[in-house]
């Protein structure tokens, strides 16, 4: 992408987020990773757009929102009515996808997605007002781990645009082991620690290539979940700020664990 900024001078860089989504019912509960989500919101500078990349959304090549006004997707069963009831009403910006697919012909702009669990279960806390318009990036199943984390980075001068790049997955994620309480297998406990302190490092080689890591398979059985977390990795610039929060594992095997840059 073209790192020629517009004209926004006045404009603060905008931090990038990794949030660990956790259940759907995150959208509707209050609780401490509600809470914590709520609290982020009130702190950010206000974006001018987000953009969402959501574990729940794999396409066969790279695709982006380009709708005025994004649906939103319930896709998930087994949850209570008010759940499938529940919309975030957020505006698209079709002229925003425009741009960002303009430099980059890889990409796809898309009419029929919308907005998946992914996005709004967090997007209703830290904006919920929903007057920021979103797009959302899809996970293109024939990149590598490599080439999502470069994707990551040549979205990088958005941030200085005014745009919120919000990854959303869990960096521990396996429903095969879940244990249905507040508590957490000790492997996947010391998966997330061990992602968290390459984090902290600045080792995003080791992050990328997170197949080599111990418990890999158990922690993280699909790649879906992991795959935002390299596009936020991409955006960091050397030397900047990383912080964490919501830094629990639950369910047995759900890393909430978020990340920060800037």
């Amino acid at each position: 992408m073209n790192t020629a900024k517009p004209d926004n001078q006045n404009l603060p860089r905008l931090p990038a987020l990794f949030i660990g989504h956790g259940s759907p019912l995150n959208a509707l509960e209050d609780n401490v990773y509600s809470r914590a989500w709520a609290e982020l919101g009130e702190n950010l500078p206000r974006p001018k757009a987000i953009l969402c990349i959501s574990a729940h959304w794999q396409t066969d090549g790279t695709r982006l929102t380009a709708m005025p006004q994004p649906l939103t997707i319930h896709d998930f069963y087994g949850f209570p009515q008010a759940l499938f009831d529940f919309v975030y009403p957020a505006p698209g910006s079709p002229a925003l996808a425009a741009r960002i697919k303009a430099p980059m012909p890889g990409i796809e702009l898309d009419q029929d997605w919308g907005l998946d669990h992914g996005s709004w279960s967090i997007l209703c806390h830290l904006f919920p007002d929903a007057h920021i318009p979103v797009l959302q990036l899809s996970l293109d199943i024939k990149k590598s781990p490599e080439q999502h984390y470069q994707l990551g980075k040549a979205l990088r001068c958005l941030r200085d645009e005014g745009v919120l790049i919000v990854g959303s997955g869990n960096i521990v994620h396996n429903l095969q082991v879940a244990i249905w309480r507040d508590t957490a297998h000790d492997w996947a406990v010391a998966f997330a620690e061990r992602v968290k302190r390459l984090i902290a490092a600045g080792d995003h080689s080791a992050v990328v290539k997170y197949r080599e890591l111990s418990d890999a398979a158990l922690a993280i059985p699909t790649d879906e979940h992991f795959l935002p977390l390299l596009y936020i990795l991409g955006l960091q610039d050397d030397c900047e700020q990383v912080g964490f929060f919501t830094d629990k594992t639950t369910l047995g095997a759900i890393a909430m664990l978020s990340v920060q840059i800037g």
